[in-house]
């Protein structure tokens, strides 16, 4: 069912500058009457019509097409014009400007795309995806992005409210019949059942991260004793000299960011002080910003000099949770050839950052310990809330399971799988709030 909202709401569709075409985009019940005002002709329906865009006094501001698509077939649902004409930032101001007059109002950021959710002719998923899609940094993230706006995320999620619904018929039924000696959850199927679902939404989840970093970038901090390498890998990753790099220990006192794309994947490279004891205050406050940024890391690359291996000290001042890489650099100092390892504690990669050998071993290994894949062909865009959501729909899922096979607590089993319910319906806004609708689309541009 459609929203009939009281006003009609018009924006400059297209980027501020100059350009060789300008869009303004007019969306509500007032559409009719703005073209009625605006143009010389009638418009059919989906149907590019060339034609002059008048003021008030009927003088032309400028010629172009317009395009009329009447509701519920419209992006929003609403009736839609779109008036294309020059790219100018004056022509466009007077053409949003005519159209204000007429009684349209100007649209807030992301409004369009927000009547679209409204008017159901998308889900919370697929409108964040507009947003992503015209943000997109890189190739894939944009064919990423385009999935979800085409629904790939949406279908997932939807086929996992639809199982807990059917989980939930059968546990809510052992509640209610209890008296009738049927019991509905002692075959199995149920028990199963939820097993499965645990796996299909890991497996979400897993994709659903591979999103995330092509949406946001992984965080990778590098991290060592001074001279280790640090500045020098910055610098061989980003392509340009981002750091200074001397012989001097504790050459870097303070953090730099620097975001690369590495075959399609954006990274947040972040060099950090050389960890070690120290009296120099400033060398001291560059350490303690170092453990702020490798506290909020997604990988730590901890760089350590091939000549001298033992990381052991340094290693066990790192957070358990994070990732660890040791990346042992000079291998050309001691003619060693370059390899991975993998051991019990975590992977090892020897390479020489001077020279380049086993660079690639690295890049790989970057790629690969977060299930990068160089296509996006089945890769879905996704946000951090959405990874979050899937977390808590997942451990509800689990507590679930523990009740009923531990302790035989229907009831509990029940709200578990309603929770769960409710936390993945809030990625598509089958369940959602207010709040959040406001957070989401006034991140939008205006006139989206």
């Amino acid at each position: 069912m459609l929203i009939e909202f009281k006003d009609t709401i018009a924006a400059i569709a297209t980027p501020p500058g100059n350009g060789g075409v300008g869009i303004v985009r007019i969306s509500g019940s007032l559409v009719p009457r703005i073209a009625e005002q605006l143009l010389t002709k009638p418009l059919p329906p989906r149907l590019a019509q060339y034609t002059p865009f008048l003021d008030a006094d009927r003088s032309v501001i400028d010629t172009g097409i317009a395009l009329y698509f009447p509701g519920p077939a419209s992006y929003t649902g609403e009736d839609v014009l779109e008036l294309q004409g020059h790219g100018g930032a004056i022509v466009l101001d007077m053409m949003l400007r005519r159209v204000l007059s007429v009684g349209a109002r100007l649209a807030n950021p992301g409004e369009f795309t927000e009547r679209a959710f409204l008017n159901g002719k998308l889900d919370l998923a697929q409108a964040e995806a507009v947003a992503d899609l015209i943000e997109s940094g890189t190739e894939q993230s944009a064919r990423s992005a385009q999935m979800s706006m085409q629904g790939a995320f949406s279908r997932l999620i939807n086929e996992l409210v639809e199982e807990l619904t059917h989980l939930r018929t059968y546990v809510e039924a052992a509640i209610d019949f209890v008296e009738e000696e049927i019991d509905f959850l002692s075959d199995g199927i149920v028990e199963n059942r939820i097993a499965a679902l645990l796996v299909r939404i890991e497996q979400i989840r897993q994709t659903a991260k591979q999103g995330r970093l092509l949406r946001d970038g992984m965080t990778v901090v590098l991290a060592g004793k001074p001279n280790a390498g640090k500045s020098s890998l910055l610098n061989a990753l980003a392509g340009h000299e981002a750091a200074i790099v001397t012989d001097i220990a504790g050459t870097t006192r303070d953090v730099l960011r620097e975001r690369i794309q590495l075959d399609g994947m954006p990274l947040h490279i972040i060099d950090t002080a050389g960890l070690r004891e120290s009296d120099n205050a400033v060398e001291r406050e560059g350490i303690r910003r170092a453990f702020e940024e490798i506290r909020k890391a997604d990988m730590i690359l901890l760089l350590i000099d091939a000549r001298e291996p033992d990381a052991e000290a340094i290693r066990r001042t790192l957070p358990d949770s994070i990732p660890i890489t040791e990346v042992y650099n000079k291998i050309d100092l001691l003619g060693r050839a370059p390899e991975t390892i993998e051991t019990t504690d975590g992977t090892q990669i020897y390479l020489s950052i001077k020279t380049g050998e086993g660079m690639d071993f690295l890049t790989r290994h970057l790629k690969q310990s977060v299930g990068f894949n160089d296509s996006a062909e089945h890769v879905f865009i996704a946000r951090r809330r959405h990874l979050e959501a899937l977390d808590q729909g997942r451990v509800l899922i689990e507590s679930a399971l523990f009740q009923l096979q531990n302790n035989r607590a229907d009831e509990l089993v029940a709200e578990d799988l309603r929770q769960a319910q409710n936390a993945l319906g809030e990625i598509t806004g089958q369940v959602t709030s207010d709040d959040l609708l406001g957070k989401i689309f006034s991140s939008f541009c205006i006139g989206k």
